[in-house]
C-alpha cells in the first residue's frame, strides 16, 4: 500500500510587496483566507495525511487550526526567512513520518494549484532518488539590464524554468540540505535550491501557469475571478 505524504507549508512571511498590513496569505477573498483555499487544495488529495503550517511568532491571524477537510493540520512557529520556517516544520512532523519519507513543501499564496499536477508530482516524484518540483519552462524573451535601464542584450531562454511548488524531497535529506545551507550562511530562496548545493539534480516536472503565486493585489484580483468561475451558474 501506498504511503500518504505530508505537506508542510511556509506562512511566517509578512508579504510586504503586497502593501498590506494583513500578511497576504490572511486576506479574504471568496468568502475565506486564502491559506484556507491553499489548504483544501492540498488536503483533498487522498494520499497527503495532513499538513503542518508554520507561522510567525505570536500570530494574531492563524484561525487555530488543528484540522481541516477532516485531516490534521500541525502549527509551529517558524523562523525570519522561508528555510527557516521550513527546518521547523520539518522537525515537528509525526513520529511515523520516516527520514526517507518524501515531504511537499507548497507556498501559502499559492492557492490555485491544479489537482492534475499535485498528482503528477507525487506519482513521478516518488520514482526519482532525488525528489521533484513542478516548474514552468520560460516561454518570455528575456532581457538583461543595464544600471541606466537601458538593454544590455538578450538572454537565451532555453533549458530555463520558473520554480513553482509544491517541491517533493525526502525528509531527512531536506533536512540536511537546509541546516547545511544556514550554517553556510546561504539563503536558499526554494527547497530544490538547497538540494542542488548538495549537488543532487531534483526533477522538474511540468506544472500550469496557472498555479501562481500571490504577490500583488493584480493576483488577489486574479484569483477572485477564477473562484467566480467556479460558482455555478445556478448560484449566480
Amino acid at each position: 500500500m501506498m504511503r500518504g505524504v505530508w505537506v508542510i507549508v511556509p506562512a511566517a512571511g509578512r508579504g510586504l510587496r503586497f502593501g498590506s498590513e494583513i500578511p497576504k496569505q490572511y486576506l479574504e477573498v471568496g468568502g475565506q483566507p486564502v491559506l484556507a483555499w491553499t489548504l483544501s487544495t492540498l488536503l483533498a488529495h487522498p494520499l497527503i495525511e495532513g499538513a503542518v503550517v508554520a507561522v510567525s511568532a505570536d500570530d494574531p491571524w492563524w484561525p487555530g487550526w488543528s484540522e481541516f477537510n477532516g485531516k490534521p493540520v500541525i502549527a509551529c512557529v517558524g523562523g525570519g526567512t522561508r528555510a527557516a520556517s521550513v527546518l521547523a516544520a520539518l522537525q515537528v512532523l509525526p513520529e511515523d513520518v520516516r527520514g526517507d519519507d518524501f515531504v511537499l513543501v507548497h507556498d501559502a499564496a499559492r492557492p490555485n494549484l491544479a489537482d492534475g499536477d499535485l498528482e503528477q508530482l507525487i506519482e513521478r516524484g516518488r520514482e526519482d532518488p532525488v525528489g521533484a518540483l513542478l516548474a514552468a519552462p520560460v516561454r518570455d524573451t528575456l532581457k538583461r539590464a543595464g544600471d541606466d535601464g537601458g538593454v544590455d542584450g538578450t538572454e537565451p531562454r532555453e533549458r530555463l524554468w520558473r520554480a513553482l511548488t509544491p517541491q517533493m524531497f525526502r525528509r531527512l535529506q531536506l533536512t540536511r540540505a537546509l541546516d547545511e545551507a544556514a550554517g553556510a550562511g546561504v539563503d536558499v530562496t526554494d527547497e530544490s535550491m538547497a538540494m542542488e548545493r548538495q549537488g543532487l539534480r531534483p526533477l522538474l516536472i511540468e506544472g500550469s501557469e496557472t498555479n501562481f503565486k500571490i504577490t500583488t493585489p493584480a493576483d488577489m484580483d486574479r484569483f477572485a475571478y477564477i473562484l467566480s468561475l467556479r460558482v455555478p451558474a445556478s448560484e449566480n
